[in-house]
């Protein structure tokens, strides 16, 4: 049942109310589990890089990626200049890794004691069980971020069991919540 104390002043694309709470949106998906990767790319003055959740393969034919990336974001910045981006899959212990580059730190600072080598002109964490380098094909609008959609150029494998955001929290896939 609807009442008008329950709708919100969130608003969709076209400045209507959309009746959705933000909170409640955020707590919604804060209970269904994503992976959680770090998307970088090499700017004029170094790597970058930033904590995403929102990655996903887009297609196998052609294979494509798609990340959501802040539109405020330096990494976006250096993404769209460098034209491509690299998403790397962090490992279940790498949840510091994630909380580092989930922060609005000078980006010289989110690199301090980070493991990584380039690859194709791309940032490639060092322990992440998945690495895909990705040449940027579109950027589209998507609310407050950027839909980038990147044609995989690599994909490297290895060991360990990925990072996952559940509740609110960073754990392993074998971790109880």
């Amino acid at each position: 049942m609807h009442s008008p104390e329950s709708e919100s002043s969130a608003a969709n694309a076209g400045g209507e109310p959309t009746g959705i709470d933000p909170d409640g949106f955020r707590q919604a998906m804060a209970r269904m589990p994503t992976a959680v990767t770090v998307v970088t790319a090499l700017g004029a003055e170094g790597p970058t890089g930033l904590t995403a959740n929102a990655v996903a393969s887009l297609s196998l034919e052609p294979p494509l990626m798609l990340a959501c990336l802040d539109r405020g974001s330096r990494t976006l910045r250096a993404v769209q200049q460098a034209g491509r981006f690299g998403v790397n899959v962090l490992a279940a212990d790498q949840a510091e890794v994630a909380r580092s580059f989930g922060t609005k730190l000078e980006m010289h600072e989110k690199w301090e004691g980070i493991g990584w080598r380039e690859r194709d002109g791309i940032p490639a964490l060092d322990g992440a069980p998945v690495w895909v380098a990705c040449e940027l094909q579109d950027v589209l609008a998507g609310g407050d971020h950027v839909i980038v959609t990147g044609a995989v150029l690599e994909v490297a494998t290895g060991d360990g069991d990925p990072l996952v955001f559940y509740g609110g929290s960073y754990m392993g896939l074998g971790e109880a919540p």
